[in-house]
């Protein structure tokens, strides 16, 4: 059994719940025309591009090109980013407060959008002044599952990959963090993660 010291977060749908369709259920009627925006228009490939560090006035302007119609959904994505994450995960405050308690390190990397970090990063103080550092994609400019991410993270931090914890909702994130020599958690809930931390020693 390893010991890990201390726990790297991913943030969306870890931490917090994130999804396009929290806003966009707001704007557009439930159902097929719903999907097909969020499939067709403001996918996630469109969006990734915000975490791996390009402006939305570029994006936007891209994508108002190929679907001028719906300009005005377009460019609400913007000012009304933070809609799309309601709140945090069920359980997740608690988890990190306890660790918190116990005096585990905390960090995170996050696949984020150098734009829209500060304003969700101000809003939500009470949970992230809890952490040491947090690598921001759409700062580096890199993204997970690069494993320069990684490298530069445990740099920064000043971590042994062998002794930290990641957890991740990604397949691939959690790959790549292997791979990095991290002890890499496949996030499901924060129960799972509880027991997980738990048989770790970080949580009694």
């Amino acid at each position: 059994m390893r010991h890990p010291t201390a726990v790297i977060f991913d943030i969306g749908r870890v931490l917090y719940r994130w999804d396009p369709r929290f806003l966009y259920e707001r704007l557009i009627p439930e159902g097929e025309e719903l999907d097909a925006f969020l499939r067709d228009v403001l996918t996630t490939e469109w969006h990734f591009q915000h975490d791996a560090g390009r402006d939305f006035a570029d994006t936007s302007a891209e994508l108002i090109a190929a679907h001028p119609h719906h300009r005005a959904l377009i460019e609400a994505w913007s000012p009304r980013f933070l809609e799309s994450i309601p709140g945090p995960v069920e359980g997740m405050p608690a988890l990190v407060d306890a660790l918190h308690a116990r005096g585990v390190p905390l960090y995170a990397i996050t696949n984020f959008s150098h734009e829209f970090w500060p304003p969700f990063r101000q809003q939500e103080a009470a949970m992230f002044d809890r952490f040491r550092a947090i690598v921001v994609s759409g700062e580096e400019k890199l993204v997970k599952p690069d494993p320069a991410i990684y490298a530069l993270a445990l740099r920064r931090f000043g971590l042994e990959a062998a002794r930290t914890v990641f957890v991740d909702d990604s397949a691939a994130n959690v790959a790549g963090a292997t791979a990095a020599g991290l002890i890499a958690l496949y996030f499901t809930d924060a129960p799972t993660l509880r027991r997980e931390l738990e048989q770790f020693g970080l949580l009694d």
